[in-house]
């Protein structure tokens, strides 16, 4: 959507620039001592983790349009070709620091507590004689060598795959002398071994997939020179494009697509750092690469696969301690969810708070007889979601059930193929919302006979979320969800998905903002009536928390209501393109992140509103895609007690927090806020406050 722009390019950042920064500020967490030491090697893997999906798809696209000739620059100015050159500076010292991190810190303070990465040159004759058992009976049947000549060229290298590049010297039984071959690790392979105590004198010792093959690789290649052994991993633009144009049925193009992502075009390799000049320019060759897309490491080439650690080792005293979410004080033990909200909406605060009564709520619907029926919206939940069985049961007793299915819901896409498959088997209704819009609102709707309530004897109750209908991620991401049988809300949402499952017009909203009709509008008028205040003398204020922010026309609101003297607090996870505490344009504009235990996701918007202190929670960031191509929901928490308790727990603990909170400058740059005498950390008090003990 094209928007008229007041501001200078240089009034604003450039968004990849803003997502290495917030993976600069995870990797910090793994950088922190006071963070427990499996944490640490944990969030060092998240990095890695969100770098590949940068380079999949970020960077993927910024390769598209250079490929293109396009010169257009963006919103800051830069044109793709500047600003791939400097994203790839940034991620190169980036990865850099990660790996000199791993292997000066974190990897010498886990042998020192006894769990060790035993190096090939460190291996003694017994751990030798085990680990060359373990090829020859694990590894080496599964392995596939591929000399390369003109009868056998070069594979197809699946995305993020763990590979082998063979130097070879000498001839085989048939006399040819290729002198290279490639050897591709199957993904069933665990990338860490553990030893058996008794080998390695630690409770957990292990050595890694690829300096077992690196010993014996020797074994595949009969009667040849070993010269060389390089691991090597290529990320390949994992972007699908559907044309709107062209398909007829949304979910048999996409299980066309699918096998294909595994091998879109290159956009970076990476090789440990002993790879030998001359293959180095052979793979940069074969993938289509450039000198600029190497990335030489001095270690594994895959830290994700170290995610696996600290799971598997059983060392509560390097972990963030267990806790229990609490329950709200109007839900005991046992309790009627019905009942519970024909009393009063129901506020739940995730991790802090349960997310069973969420599950509780699709359960009992499924299982009364006075429901008939359930509506629910599906981004991310997870193959084996006890949510998918109630709904399964619900179709299979009878309940008219309608579940919109997002299938291009990004690396989730086959999943939720499963999903709508599994569910169209008992006669749900499944539909993928609308075309061309990710469906992304969290909403699930049940209508039930009772004897008051609206004309006909029927009674509409809702959730609606700021994050995924997902039981696991409920334990590290926080959200906000809203329980109620508010009548003009169900309206509301029941006119959503109206237009979710059907045709028509859209009819206007009461309560709640929705993209792509009045989201977008609405955020700019509540912007503009702050605005209004402050120039007339009168208080202003804006307390905002999402993901991110990169829409302009919003900034360029913020940037006018801040002239005006709006006092604007903006908490914001990951990107940000706004420009904060600049003279004349942004004084009055303060930014931080917070990066800590938990995954902040919740979306959060307070207006002053002339003391009314509106606030809305939203399944939406203040992006341009969420605004103007997806099926939002942005909802507003009517129930003064609510209310502030959102205030209480959602921003006023953000804004104080000393600890994990991290001051953006008018460059972009991030700096820990300094701890006063008085430590401040959000997420530790909310622990505090809302969960149960371990």
């Amino acid at each position: 959507m094209q928007t008229t722009r007041h501001n200078p390019p240089k009034h604003f950042l450039n968004r990849e620039l803003s997502l290495l920064a917030f993976n600069r500020r995870v990797l910090a967490q793994a950088a922190d001592s006071r963070v427990p030491l499996l944490e640490r090697l944990r969030f060092l893997c998240i990095v890695s983790s969100n770098l590949d999906e940068f380079f999949e798809i970020r960077v993927a696209g910024l390769k598209e349009q250079i490929k293109l000739g396009s010169h257009t620059p963006g919103t800051d100015s830069l044109a793709p070709q500047e600003v791939f050159r400097r994203v790839g500076l940034q991620a190169h010292t980036l990865i850099a620091e990660q790996y000199s991190l791993l292997n000066d810190a974190i990897l010498p303070a886990l042998a020192n507590e006894g769990i060790v990465f035993l190096r090939r040159s460190l291996w003694n004759e017994a751990q030798g004689e085990w680990i060359r058992d373990y090829f020859l009976r694990e590894v080496m049947p599964v392995l596939t060598p591929i000399g390369l000549d003109p009868a056998h060229p070069f594979p197809r290298v699946l995305n993020k795959s763990l590979n082998f590049a063979v130097e070879l010297e000498g001839t085989d039984a048939f006399g040819r002398s290729s002198g290279a071959a490639i050897v591709q690790a199957p993904r069933a392979l665990p990338r860490v071994i553990h030893l058996p105590k008794e080998l390695t004198g630690v409770d957990y010792g292990h050595v890694f997939l690829s300096s077992v093959v690196h010993q014996h690789v020797g074994e595949l290649f009969a009667g040849m020179n070993i010269l060389g052994c390089y691991q090597f991993r290529v990320t390949r633009n994992s972007d699908l494009f559907v044309d709107d144009e062209e398909v007829k049925n949304l979910r048999t193009a996409l299980q066309g697509e699918l096998p294909q992502r595994h091998f879109g075009d290159a956009v970076r390799l990476e090789v440990a750092e002993n790879c030998s000049e001359v293959m180095a320019g052979f793979l940069l060759q074969q993938f289509g690469l450039d000198r600029q897309d190497l990335f030489s490491v001095p270690g594994i080439v895959n830290l994700v696969r170290l995610m696996s650690v600290p799971d598997s080792v059983d060392r509560p005293d390097l972990k963030y301690a267990p806790f229990q979410p609490g329950l709200p004080k109007t839900l005991t033990k046992r309790y009627d969810i019905f009942e519970a909200l024909n009393k009063g909406d129901i506020l739940l605060h995730h991790p802090f708070q349960s997310f069973t009564p969420v599950i509780h709520f699709l359960q009992q619907a499924a299982d009364d007889p006075q429901v008939v029926a359930i509506r629910m919206t599906v981004y991310r939940t997870g193959n084996d979601s006890i949510l998918l069985e109630h709904l399964l049961r619900a179709a299979q007793q009878g309940k008219e059930v309608t579940v919109v299915v997002e299938l291009m819901a990004r690396f989730d896409e086959e999943a939720n193929i499963n999903i709508a498959a599994r569910l169209e088997e008992v006669g749900v209704h499944v539909v993928y919302g609308v075309f061309g819009y990710k469906t992304h609102a969290k909403m699930l709707q049940v209508l039930r006979r009772e004897e008051k309530g609206k004309p006909g004897g029927y009674r509409r109750y809702c959730h609606l979320g700021t994050g995924n209908y997902h039981p696991r991620t409920t334990r590290f991401y926080t959200d906000f969800g809203l329980l109620t049988c508010h009548e003009e809300i169900n309206a509301d949402v029941n006119e959503i998905f109206k237009q979710l499952t059907g045709l028509g017009k859209a009819n206007a909203l009461r309560h709640l903002w929705q993209a792509p009709f009045s989201l977008h509008a609405n955020t700019l008028a509540a912007i503009a009536a702050e605005t209004e205040a402050a120039r007339a003398g009168r208080k202003g204020c804006i307390i905002a928390k999402m993901n991110s922010l990169v829409e302009p026309e919003v900034i360029e609101a913020l940037y006018a209501a801040s002239q005006a003297g709006v006092e604007i607090d903006l908490i914001v996870r990951g990107s940000c393109i706004l420009r904060p505490g600049v003279k004349n344009l942004s004084e009055n504009i303060r930014v931080r992140s917070v990066i800590g235990r938990f995954l902040e996701h919740s979306r959060i918007f307070y207006f002053y509103a002339e003391g009314q202190e509106k606030v809305y929670l939203a399944s939406a960031d203040w992006m341009e895609r969420n605004f103007f191509r997806r099926i939002e929901s942005c909802f507003p928490v009517l129930d003064p007690k609510l209310k502030r308790r959102v205030i209480k727990e959602g921003l006023r603990p953000y804004l104080a927090d000393n600890s994990q909170a991290w001051d953006m400058d008018k460059d972009g740059d991030f700096a820990l806020r300094p701890t006063r005498r008085t430590r401040s950390c959000a997420q530790e008090s909310l622990l505090t406050e809302l969960a149960q003990s371990a």
